[in-house]
């Protein structure tokens, strides 16, 4: 046994604790379905003792110094850094995703603990406000908001983990995080290991190793956080939403995505399909801002065709373990049958196929469907898979239309070679990110990154996470005796 996969266990209050469920679960590798390790779950009442936990150790957590919280987000880092081969496999075995992929999560999370570490002195910085009374003086003050509850999902585990808990310790935050089992030691535990070399005191981060049959809604009703971070479908999202108002919870929704790749009639055809090619298949299109639609002006519809197809049937699939694999396996065999069954949909709803892949075992070799009407099932699907579709558009005003017709809205691409008129097109798409001349796959940590409309709620990225993570308070100080009327 290597040597994460004995991080098998739950993480609370500073100790690795067996969960106390009767029930097992078996995290597997998705190329072969091999068992990389065995988990026993915890209960329910082991999710409750730790929120109680975390709020007792957040209490003293808030008072520590900014040079103090900087210290244990700069060894958590080293500690990343330091372990970097043998996270970069883990990360392979664990979600299935490339050595391209797995280096690119651990770069983007170790951006994620850098950008905590600049803004770890924002909290009780006191900020002065003008006044009407005469004698008063205005104080506004950020502090830390409390607990917050942390849920990611399996496609990026790591990366999606750490801009959530990163920032939150860095602002005297503490956590519960709970990954999805299925990537449990790259989502938790690798992040937990690298907290408590770091020396982060106990219970200010707690991971929890579950599912939802063991802990129901647990992680949302709970009276303890203050606020809940989601990344994961905009179903769920929507279902924490509403248990978060009705209980007047904060939340941080990253949600779904359906996003537009627009190639206007001005474009460079070769740059836009390296763009599309990239922006699609990446970790077999399991990522939420993925080019889901491809829409292309009619000038540039054939060529565009014949040159990406002619990639795409280029594409190498098979072992993730491979440097030279671009398509690995889908995270498991349910979500494999998902992907099979649109892909048969929309056989039966007569979409033509200009690339046929093939199915063997987790592994979905790429499919391009072509001449894909923007209001077909397929278009108006998230597909969370290796299957491209290319949807023509008359004008270049009807291909912007057609990125906005969608009940999503998080990521989007143009490409043109009017610059000042890709950025003005940016701003009439309804998204909370926009990118002209490059993919959809874009994330910064020091940039606002979230969506509109069914993608989600909310701002991550430095400075706007702060805003999130913390809570305003105004202290009036009445330096001169006040008159009142009665």
């Amino acid at each position: 046994m290597q040597y994460f996969e004995r991080l098998n266990k739950s993480f609370i209050n500073g100790k690795w604790v067996e969960g106390k469920s009767s029930r097992t679960y078996d995290i597997l590798d998705p190329y072969d379905d091999s068992v990389i390790t065995t988990v026993s779950l915890a209960t329910e009442e082991q999710l409750t003792e730790t929120f109680k936990i975390a709020q007792t150790a957040q209490k003293e957590w808030a008072k520590t110094s900014p040079e103090q919280r900087k210290n244990v987000l700069q060894k958590a880092l080293e500690y990343l850094k330091n372990n970097h081969d043998e996270i970069i496999n883990m990360i392979v075995r664990e979600s299935g995703g490339t050595i391209h992929k797995a280096n690119g999560e651990l770069i983007a999370s170790c951006v994620e603990l850098e950008e905590s570490i600049q803004f770890a002195d924002k909290i009780y910085n006191i900020e002065e406000i003008s006044s009407s009374t005469e004698g008063k003086v205005n104080h506004l003050y950020r502090l830390p908001l409390g607990v917050i509850s942390s849920i990611t999902p399996f496609n990026f585990p790591m990366n999606l983990g750490m801009r959530t808990i990163a920032p939150a310790i860095a602002l005297g935050n503490s956590v519960v995080h709970k990954p999805d089992i299925q990537t449990g030691l790259t989502g938790g535990q690798i992040i937990a290991k690298a907290f408590e070399y770091a020396g982060l005191p106990q219970g200010v981060f707690n991971s929890i190793l579950t599912d939802l049959t063991e802990i129901g809604d647990g992680m949302i009703t709970n009276p303890i956080p203050r606020l809940i971070s989601f990344t994961g479908s905009t179903a769920v999202g929507r279902h924490i939403g509403k248990i978060a108002g009705e209980n007047l919870k904060r939340v941080a929704l990253e949600l779904g995505g359906n996003a537009p790749f627009v190639v206007l009639s001005d474009a460079d055809v070769d740059r836009a399909v390296d763009a599309a090619i990239y922006g699609k298949f990446l970790h077999c299109g399991q990522i939420c801002m993925i080019a889901n639609r491809i829409i292309v002006q009619k000038n540039h519809y054939d060529e565009f065709v014949t040159k990406f197809t002619e990639r795409v049937k280029k594409l190498k699939t098979g072992d993730p373990k491979d440097s030279s694999t671009v398509i690995g396996p889908v995270i498991n065999g349910r979500q494999a049958d998902k992907i099979m069954g649109v892909i048969d949909q929309a056989k039966t709803d007569g979409l033509r196929l200009a690339v046929e892949g093939k199915r063997k075992g987790n592994i979905i070799s790429p499919y391009v469907f072509v001449d894909v009407p923007n209001n077909s099932t397929l278009a108006q699907t998230e597909i969370f898979g290796p299957v491209a579709q290319i949807i023509p558009a008359e004008t270049d005003d009807q291909a912007i239309e057609f990125a906005n017709d969608t009940e999503y809205g998080l990521s989007a691409a143009i490409f043109t070679t009017d610059l000042e008129k890709g950025e003005k097109l940016a701003l009439n798409i309804d998204a909370g990110m926009t990118h002209v001349n490059d993919q959809t796959v874009n994330a910064q940590a020091n940039v606002p990154f979230g969506g509109n409309k069914a993608s989600g709620l909310g701002r991550f990225g430095n400075p706007w996470i702060v805003e999130e993570f913390t809570s305003t308070k105004w202290v009036s100080i009445q330096e001169k005796y006040r008159n009142f009327p009665f």
